[in-house]
């Protein structure tokens, strides 16, 4: 199915790897619709691509100008800088115009995708066969990281972590469970690092300090996350809300009524008095990078490249720095035009 598109091969494109030279659209200056991806626009670009590289091809089909809902994918979801990074880095990434006739619409015929639609996403091999089933009818952040974890899953990729915990973080559904202990850094050192757990934030109940855990019940159970924390000694006192944990609640005479939650002024004492302060993050990294340090280990292996090389920019550039940067919300905090000059 290898396409010889010579009208767009005769285009002149940028080397493909970099973000601020990168074929397609520069990151803030394209529709709206496209978010701040660097797309390919050239099917036959884009198979040489995975052809070299061995990545699969994203394709975006999508309408420019498009209607709301194509224009709050590109500016919701597409600007995402991780799912943004996890687009460019993990596969080759090519939009298709769908309202556009000449070499976008044989693209779309030759996909037998309909022309005026909302946002579909297909991932594709070399030869433009689809890995996984294309994604349709969800808009949503967790719909596009799903499909990517899929793919990369169906050609034996490794999924970085940061990938991992992107989805996590995008769970529909969590819980909370608090735990009173003798120290809140503790807590937060040892339940934060527990696979499930999408949230800690230190405080107070009734004068205890205690640990506030989110937690998605898929990954973990209210039950084992209540085991876990009695193992750590982080289970002196345990709240919880009746709504939120239904039958658990009534068999688990421990479980006190949670009121009166007073939030610390420190969350991540570790990580608040170490340079990943100045780190745009996801809340779930960055209680995951706080049980790092407090342990000894690596934090970086929970961060993306993108975000690495962020870190040692604001080392290197005391004057840029924001002290409260983690706790921010990384979508307003991220600052794409640092990332472009680090990834020239």
């Amino acid at each position: 199915m290898r396409l010889n598109l010579a009208l767009i091969a005769m285009i002149s494109l940028a080397p493909h790897l970099s973000r601020s030279q990168g074929p397609g659209l520069a990151s803030g200056h394209g529709p709206i619709e496209l978010g701040k991806v660097q797309w390919l626009r050239d099917i036959g670009k884009a198979q040489d691509l995975a052809q070299q590289s061995g990545k699969a091809i994203l394709i975006l089909f999508q309408e420019v100008p498009g209607c709301v809902t194509c224009q709050r994918y590109g500016s919701q979801v597409l600007t995402h800088p991780l799912i943004v990074e996890a687009i460019e880095n993990q596969f080759v990434p090519l939009a298709i115009y769908n309202n556009k006739g000449g070499e976008d619409g044989r693209v779309l015929k030759l996909f037998n995708e309909p022309s005026w639609n909302n946002p579909v996403v297909r991932i594709v091999d070399a030869q433009l066969k689809d890995i996984v089933n294309r994604l349709d009818g969800d808009y949503s952040p967790r719909g596009v990281t799903q499909l990517m974890i899929k793919a990369l899953q169906s050609t034996k990729k490794p999924i970085p972590n940061y990938i991992q915990l992107l989805k996590e973080s995008f769970s529909t559904h969590t819980n909370q469970l608090t735990f009173g202990m003798y120290c809140f850094w503790e807590g937060e050192k040892k339940l934060g690092g527990l696979a499930g757990v999408t949230r800690t934030l230190p405080g107070f109940v009734q004068g205890h300090e205690v640990v506030q855990v989110t937690f998605d019940p898929e990954s973990i159970s209210a039950e084992k996350l209540i085991d876990e924390a009695k193992k750590q000694d982080c289970a002196g006192q345990i709240y919880a809300s009746p709504s939120d944990l239904g039958g658990i609640y009534k068999s688990s005479p421990q479980l006190k009524p949670i009121s009166g939650f007073k939030s610390d002024r420190e969350p991540q004492y570790y990580l608040m008095h170490s340079d990943y302060r100045f780190l745009p993050m996801l809340p779930i990294q960055a209680s995951r990078v706080n049980s790092a340090i407090a342990n000894r280990r690596d934090p970086n292996i929970y961060l993306s490249k993108h975000q690495i090389g962020l870190l040692a920019y604001y080392k290197a550039n005391p004057d840029k720095r924001d002290p409260a940067a983690y706790q921010n919300d990384i979508l307003k905090q991220w600052d794409y035009s640092v990332v472009n000059q680090i990834a020239k």
